[in-house]
């Protein structure tokens, strides 16, 4: 049990009941409290309230709390995470946002068979903590999370190209946006001012 405990504190730096009932770990949370609280007094975890909005009783790995710590906290301020880093919550923790409404549609998860997911290789774009852009694994894609409009989104998009020039983020070859095609998209001009430049069939982005 002490090792499940471990490995589940590595997976998402801070682990709550929403966390281990994500997993669908066998007893839920109270099995594994027992184990997190001996890691606590081990000095392995420590027992927090860390992340607000989140559970009461909250076990986070040292390096995970001095992560959430160094981020960045001015308003309107923008952060680029590997979607499996301990410090970003979304797909673990918390629940992904659902995807804004456009003209003539609905909220849903998902938009042309594209939603976000925590998987290696991809990243989010964060601002004062919520999740706005979603880069799908391997750059080919980015699906908006929340509605953001005008100087909101350049400076979202800007903030994404800054990154990649930082090399914060890896080279970014966009083949779609929202599901759809980018060449052509709505946002193309955007994604242009922002310092994507316009090759056959995508828009690249690189340092």
């Amino acid at each position: 049990m002490r090792a499940q405990a471990e490995l589940m504190l590595e997976r998402h730096g801070i682990v709550t009941r929403e966390t281990v009932l994500a997993e669908g770990f066998p007893g839920g949370f109270s099995a594994l409290y027992g184990e997190l609280s001996n890691l606590e007094i081990l000095g392995t975890a420590r027992r927090g309230y860390f992340v607000e909005g989140l559970g009461g009783a909250q076990f986070a790995l040292a390096g995970a709390v001095e992560r959430l710590r160094s981020l960045p906290r001015v308003d309107e301020d923008f952060v680029v995470l590997a979607v499996t880093d301990p410090a970003q919550p979304y797909g673990a923790s918390l629940k992904w946002p659902r995807l804004p409404a456009r003209e003539g549609d609905e909220e849903s998860d998902g938009r042309g068979g594209r939603r976000p997911s925590r998987v290696a290789g991809a990243f989010v774009l964060l601002r004062n903590g919520e999740p706005v852009i979603y880069i799908e694994r391997g750059g080919k894609g980015l699906l908006r999370l929340a509605r953001i409009e005008g100087d909101q989104l350049a400076g979202a998009l800007k903030a994404i190209t800054e990154a990649v020039v930082a090399r914060r983020l890896p080279r970014l070859a966009v083949e779609r946006i929202d599901g759809e095609p980018a060449i052509g998209h709505e946002l193309e001009s955007v994604l242009a001012e922002a310092g994507f430049e316009r090759q056959p069939r995508r828009l690249v982005a690189s340092a």
